[in-house]
């Protein structure tokens, strides 16, 4: 007995085919220029840097760039240091991540293992509110209300410090943390949750010695998020840290950062071309190292301790 043939050759039907096959042709196009624009900006913006610092390095030695104490491009002794810049982005970052990790970790614990289902649900969007506010908004906060308070606790603080900054920094970095780090640890699968039950580890115990190390790959991952939106902040330390370079390691004088110093020179009115405009990009690619330094530990971490369940 013959197989029927169901398949309608009509030219309907060929017609309806077409065009589902264009479409999905036009959909897939539209998704490969989506990737291809992402890919195309990001090298763009590596050509865009490394082609002016290029420019910048034939007038000022590498050695002196990373060796020199000093950081003052736009005066007639011109000296062009990086480590008073390099110093003030660590050391207020460093600030920072005292503030964001340890708490934005303890507030992904709370959230994932022991928060009922109702307050997980209204705590975290007001989390990714305050995620939300706009940098500038930190930052006067930080000038005009947490310098003040930690004045009444240490009267010799200046009006400008990296510590204020920084402490701001941190509880704006804190959504990032805990936002992530309460993805990863309720990605953990829950039959490993009740192993750990089941020989009478507390729901404290199973969150750190069961979940957590699950996680690990995840919480690298947010870790990283952060210190990359330390070091990159520049409204908050550029309001509230102050805009004079300065080689410290004392988080309660002020400093400049890389980032408040591309601020300060790309407002001012240097010409196009001179020296001094271009150290901006050779501190943006001083930035943009920086930040891929910890981008690849951080997936050298995901890979080393990444689990597949």
């Amino acid at each position: 007995m013959p197989i029927p043939n169901n398949t309608d050759h009509s030219p309907g039907s060929l017609r309806r085919s077409y065009k589902r096959y264009l479409k999905e042709r036009v959909i897939e196009l539209l998704l490969f220029l989506a990737a291809f624009l992402s890919v195309f900006i990001t090298f763009a913006i590596i050509y865009l840097l490394i082609s002016e610092s290029l420019v910048f390095f034939e007038h000022v030695s590498v050695w002196d760039f990373l060796t020199d104490t000093q950081w003052t491009p736009l005066f007639d002794d011109a000296h062009y240091g990086i480590l008073p810049l390099v110093s003030g982005t660590a050391i207020s970052s460093l600030v920072a991540l005292v503030i964001a990790l340890p708490f934005g970790t303890i507030i992904a614990i709370y959230l994932s293992e022991f928060a009922p289902f109702t307050v997980r649900e209204i705590a975290k969007p007001f989390l990714e509110l305050l995620g939300g506010i706009p940098t500038v908004v930190y930052g006067y906060f930080a000038l005009l209300f947490v310098t003040p308070l930690l004045q009444t606790i240490l009267p010799d603080l200046p009006g400008f410090s990296l510590l204020s900054a920084g402490l701001v920094m941190g509880i704006m970095i804190i959504p990032y943390v805990s936002s992530m780090t309460e993805d990863a640890m309720r990605s953990v699968p829950m039959h490993l949750r009740e192993g750990s039950y089941a020989i009478g580890a507390t729901r404290f115990q199973t969150a750190i010695k069961v979940v957590m190390p699950a996680s690990l790959s995840g919480i690298a991952a947010a870790y990283i998020l952060g210190i990359s939106r330390a070091v990159g902040e520049t409204m908050v330390v550029a309001i509230a840290a102050g805009m004079q370079p300065n080689l410290v390691w004392n988080p309660m004088e002020p400093a400049a950062t890389i980032t408040t110093y591309i601020v300060q020179v790309s407002l001012g009115d240097l010409p196009h071309g001179s020296v001094g405009y271009q150290t901006i990009f050779a501190a943006g690619l001083t930035l943009l190292l920086l930040t891929l330094v910890f981008n690849i530990l951080g997936h050298l971490l995901r890979k080393r301790y990444r689990e597949v369940y």
